[in-house]
């Protein structure tokens, strides 16, 4: 596999992390930046406390994101190659056995498949657990990586107009390339999730908004 095959593959695991890192760096820090950009005229004072938390929740959201990968493989692991409950395995035989009578297949194919987890009881947890939670394949450091890049990069977008605008017409571009990213993270979420692309976007936009108004209010309260 080529180094491209498995870069496009490691973010294509990682979806979960990229759209969640989007948002959390975009929401926390579009709250944070704008809050001070109303408490303030000096785009200096913005940029240093915007570009701080930025880094610093890439960093958080990071470590949380691997330990988050890291502690599920352990478990899925350990349920894998850990001692076998017999009671446990018959229970967890029959959910299959039914899901696939269920599903179709003829009752004597279902007896052959009973019988054969009955002589597997190991093979049985291992089965479950792989249904249940399927791993994506993608390391626990690929995780934290689209993790980093994902809340740094959308954290640095409503950060980076105070470091080459005026303050006034700093705010407005925040406001402007803030909503323009949202919307495009809503309709990826749309896009990646199969659900109503307008129905996401406008969740998005609502929670940044709210996000907004709670840095805005702290702003003024503490100013």
């Amino acid at each position: 596999m080529s180094a491209a095959s498995r870069v496009y593959s490691s973010l294509k695991a990682s979806i979960g992390d990229v759209v969640f890192g989007m948002e959390d760096g975009t929401v926390s820090i579009f709250g944070l930046v704008f809050g001070v950009a109303l408490s303030t005229d000096d785009p200096h004072t913005v940029l240093v406390a915007g570009a701080t938390g930025a880094a610093a929740a890439a960093v958080s959201m990071m470590a949380g994101s691997y330990l988050d990968a890291e502690s599920v493989r352990d478990a899925r692991r350990a349920r894998r190659d850990g001692p076998v409950d017999p009671a446990a395995a018959r229970i967890e035989a029959s959910a299959i056995t039914d899901a696939l009578a269920r599903g179709g297949m003829a009752p004597q194919d279902v007896t052959q498949v009973a019988d054969a987890l009955a002589r597997a009881p190991r093979a049985v947890a291992g089965l479950r657990t792989e249904l249940v939670e399927a791993d994506d394949g993608a390391s626990p450091t690929s995780h934290a990586f689209w993790m980093f890049v994902s809340d740094l990069f959308a954290g640095f977008t409503p950060v980076l107009p105070f470091a080459f605008l005026p303050m006034e017409r700093a705010r407005i571009v925040c406001l402007v390339l803030t909503t323009v990213l949202l919307v495009g993270l809503g309709i990826g979420r749309g896009l990646v999730a199969k659900r109503s692309v307008v129905r996401a976007t406008a969740e998005t936009l609502a929670i940044a908004a709210a996000a907004a108004l709670a840095g805005i209010a702290m702003g003024h309260f503490l100013s």
